[in-house]
């Protein structure tokens, strides 16, 4: 195989299994757990930013500049979700003054997580181009470790999909979509290798900053309606569960 066909063929199956061995773990656990499991996702996701994504970041960026980077991004996904809010505002019942919040928060946390992982896929494109343009074998061993980096993120990412409101397939579908931003970087780092590089902390950085702002904003606030002893034990050990999977992955594939 040419190094081309190795790049298309590895992108898009990496971006698919990560997503369908995502939602084989999430539907086996139930997705009728899912209220139980965002905390989970919430560990997952924090893990991610702060563990995986932000060091990675900061290897090839200024340290201000990219904290000057996540910041813009909470700011950015603050006003997303305020249009979002507002849209819903003026054609659906308004959660902001409904007596009783929703089950769900009409796809606000999902839709932000979609912009955010579609920033991350692109950017494992373009470093599992760079790895394949070095040589085949580090290509593909660097794309094993993306995958094997990618489930517990893409677990906790689905989870947040159905408590958002997704359907399983709709999840799932969203998912595969955002999934293919993958070979997008993939093919723009084949093609324009050395331009690419330059915006990976800026898109890292945005990453980052979906996945802190969903965790911190949006589904934390829902932990603290269950003040009860018991449940808060469970939230916490479901968080550092979180956590723990993105390092204990990290530990195993390396960097």
């Amino acid at each position: 195989m040419s190094t081309l066909s190795w790049i298309i063929a590895v992108s898009l199956a990496g971006g698919v299994l990560s997503v369908v061995a995502a939602a084989a773990l999430s539907v086996a656990v139930g997705t009728q757990r899912v209220s139980m499991l965002i905390s989970y996702a919430i560990g997952a996701l924090l893990g991610a930013a702060f563990l995986e994504i932000l060091p990675h970041a900061l290897e090839h960026g200024e340290p201000h500049n990219m904290a000057a980077t996540v910041l813009f991004g909470i700011m950015v996904f603050f006003v997303l979700e305020k249009l979002v809010l507002w849209r819903h505002c003026h054609h659906d019942h308004c959660e902001a003054h409904e007596a009783h919040a929703p089950a769900h928060d009409h796809g606000r946390s999902g839709l932000l997580i979609l912009v955010g992982d579609t920033f991350h896929n692109f950017v494992d494109g373009i470093l599992i181009a760079a790895a394949f343009l070095e040589n085949t074998e580090l290509g593909i061993v660097t794309a094993l470790a993306i995958i094997a980096h990618e489930i517990p993120q893409e677990v906790g990412d689905y989870l947040i999909l159905l408590h958002s409101g997704y359907s399983k397939v709709r999840a799932l579908a969203f998912n595969l979509l955002s999934s293919l931003a993958t070979l997008v970087g993939a093919m723009l780092a084949y093609f324009a290798l050395s331009e690419l590089t330059e915006w990976i902390p800026t898109l890292l950085g945005l990453a980052a900053a979906s996945m802190i702002y969903v965790a911190v904003a949006d589904l934390i606030p829902g932990l603290h309606k269950r003040t009860e002893l018991k449940a808060t034990v469970q939230q916490v050990l479901l968080i550092g569960l979180g956590i723990a999977s993105i390092a204990l992955v990290r530990t195993l594939v390396g960097e």
